[in-house]
């Protein structure tokens, strides 16, 4: 398939089956995923592996920022989350935004690898991101910012959608520079 067939192909999958690549496929796929155009070769990311009780921890942790008691259920959607989190390096050249940007093309590049090899992806956020009690959850750093999680798991056979998403009408989104005046 090519890079374009994967982008047109490319839509979530707000429900998954309980099966998700292992480690070692995973591993594979962030490789190609990491390909992704970074100013400086800053590497400004990681990805953080969550399965089976380490949701619960994050469902606790999601709990915990709203104020509730107990744990959320939203973390056992999916069988795999996959946490994206951008480690922003002091740079002169490399803005902040441009490292959160960098973070941002890894999972969507790693969101179309996973859909090629046949699994479902969708990428939640929240506002809970940036809590206190979430970050400790992940173990982040002073300068690490949680950008949400790529939740994984096998397409339904039942609900598999067929055909493709709306297209996007490129011109509407494309234009040239404004002549001076």
């Amino acid at each position: 398939m090519s890079a374009l067939d994967a982008m047109r192909r490319r839509r979530s999958w707000s429900k998954v089956t309980d099966e998700a690549p292992d480690h070692a496929e995973l591993v594979r796929l962030v490789s190609a995923a990491g390909r992704v155009a970074d100013h400086s070769s800053l590497e400004p990311w990681r990805l953080i592996e969550l399965r089976g009780d380490d949701r619960r921890v994050l469902g606790r942790a999601i709990h915990a920022a709203e104020k509730k008691d107990g744990e959320s259920t939203k973390p056992l959607r999916a069988p795999l989350l996959i946490a994206v989190v951008a480690r922003i390096r002091k740079s002169d050249k490399v803005p902040d935004w441009e490292q959160e940007a960098v973070a941002s093309g890894v999972a969507h590049a790693l969101s179309l690898v996973l859909d090629e090899a046949g699994w479902g992806v969708i990428w939640r956020t929240g506002r809970y991101t940036r809590s206190k009690a979430v970050k400790k959850a992940h173990g982040l750093k002073k300068r690490e910012r949680l950008m949400g999680w790529l939740y994984v798991g096998g397409k339904p056979a039942s609900t598999e959608r067929t055909g493709h998403r709306r297209s996007v009408d490129g011109a509407k989104f494309l234009s040239g520079m404004p002549s001076a005046e």
